[in-house]
């Protein structure tokens, strides 16, 4: 096991609890491993390292190879967005002296889960004048971390009636951000008086928000805020073979990915480390992989190598191209063992998780990679010494999930889906085996050297 590499993993979840966080962070790594922003280049030769951004949420790292990209490129491909909660544009308002933070729900969660756990606030806010102002809340020892209560089990007969999906509601996912002495019930008092009393909490609340950053409520129409966990990843388990953090899904790939990238060269192909956004609604948006965001990262180094730019060349690029799309997969639960087909299944510690298609079903929103180029992967892994599985998410009628496999096999690339298995998938504190984590590195690193 790499232990330096587990030590350096859970700083980056400790860390990089949103996308722009994340980026953040690569971009200091890339930069420390001789990467340059490609804003910065005019023409690009092999052995080149260059890096591209998108909107603070995405990233591309890139190393020109010694044969013409539009032979194809090998790239790494994960995203860096995890389930969570999301302020909304006109979050604050107090109710019977608690001041909430109105919020919605981004990704596939179980809302129960979020209830009475501590949370932290994480993300920017952009004044009119484009000052962009970071926040960060409930992370220190000596800060205030955020709850959404729950009611007691006494008082919860009616609730315990209902599923599990409906007990909890959306709109009822919000944050306390405050509270104060119940106001005087004098009659003596104006409407005025009252009124102020009324809105006690939520003022307190603002003072707090502007004296700390200076900003005022109607900047929460400018904001993006991002409600996660509060607190660092652990060693988990007496034997300290686990690692119980929030995020991940899919940043244990991420930065398994980032880490290979930056330690490998490139040989006759141009490698690529791609770290996108949106993946868990959908990978839409100019940060998803739906969009046409890698196409446009390829076009712009195709711009300044020596090639000469041409739709044809930006095409070819693409479908001679191997991906592995890093994503992670539902580690076997003994405890569930019936939504699994255990001999098709990911185990927790069992190495990296390939997976031929994803998809619900019948396959519905699969990419289902073919046998001749899972064989040459086969083939990496062995030479490399790396220890895989190959699995599917459950039984066939249980469920299922998808990846962003699909978005790049419509370039005609080669694609195979291959990730760390994840118990608790989705929770706000997941659990992931540190041999996989290992394993997850190695396999990139050999995957970056195919046809090298």
């Amino acid at each position: 096991m790499n232990e330096q590499l587990i030590v350096d993993y859970k700083n980056f979840l400790n860390n990089g609890k949103t996308e722009r966080e994340c980026v953040e962070q690569i971009v200091r790594m890339a930069q420390k491993n001789g990467y340059k922003d490609i804003s910065k280049i005019k023409k690009l030769k092999p052995g080149d390292k260059v890096y591209i951004t998108k909107m603070n949420k995405a990233i591309a790292l890139f190393e020109i190879g010694f044969e013409p990209i539009e032979k194809g490129m090998n790239i790494l491909c994960a995203h860096i967005d995890s389930p969570r909660l999301d302020a909304k544009q006109n979050p604050l308002y107090e109710k019977d002296c608690i001041t909430y933070m109105n919020t919605h729900y981004y990704g596939g969660i179980k809302k129960y889960q979020w209830t009475t756990i501590p949370l932290a606030i994480h993300g920017v806010v952009v004044k009119k004048d484009g000052k962009t102002v970071k926040v960060v809340i409930g992370e220190n020892q000596d800060e205030p971390v955020f709850c959404i209560s729950d009611i007691l089990p006494h008082l919860a007969q009616e609730q315990m009636k209902e599923k599990a999906s409906d007990f909890i509601k959306g709109e009822d996912l919000d944050v306390i951000m405050g509270s104060v002495s119940p106001a005087s019930k004098d009659d003596n008092l104006s409407k005025e008086e009252k009124k102020e009393l009324k809105e006690k909490s939520k003022k307190t609340v603002l003072a707090l928000l502007k004296e700390m950053y200076g900003i005022e409520e109607k900047d929460f129409e400018s904001a993006e805020l991002e409600i996660v966990p509060a607190g660092k990843a652990r060693d988990m388990g007496l034997d300290r073979s686990m690692i119980l953090g929030y995020g991940q899904d899919d940043r244990s790939c991420a930065y398994s990915s980032v880490a290979a990238m930056l330690e490998m060269r490139a040989g006759k192909r141009t490698t690529c480390c791609l770290c996108v956004d949106k993946e868990e609604i959908g990978s839409v948006g100019a940060t998803g992989m739906a969009s046409n965001l890698f196409e446009n990262m390829t076009a712009e180094i195709i711009a300044l190598t020596d090639t000469q730019y041409s739709d044809l060349t930006l095409r070819r690029s693409l479908a001679n191209s191997n991906m592995l799309s890093s994503d992670v997969n539902a580690a076997y639960d003994p405890m569930n063992a019936g939504l699994y087909d255990k001999e098709n299944a990911s185990m927790l510690g069992g190495g990296v998780t390939f997976q031929k298609y994803t998809g619900s079903r019948g396959k519905s929103g699969a990419s289902d990679a073919n046998p001749e180029f899972i064989a040459k992967v086969r083939a990496a892994m062995y030479d490399a010494n790396v220890t895989y599985q190959m699995a599917e998410l459950g039984k066939v009628d249980q469920g299922g999930g998808g990846t962003i496999a699909y978005h790049a096999a419509k370039y005609g690339m080669n694609v195979l889906d291959g990730g760390v298995a994840v118990l608790s998938m989705h929770a706000p504190w997941e659990i992931t085996s540190k041999e996989d984590i290992s394993q997850m590195y190695e396999c990139c690193k050999a995957f970056l050297g195919l046809n090298s």
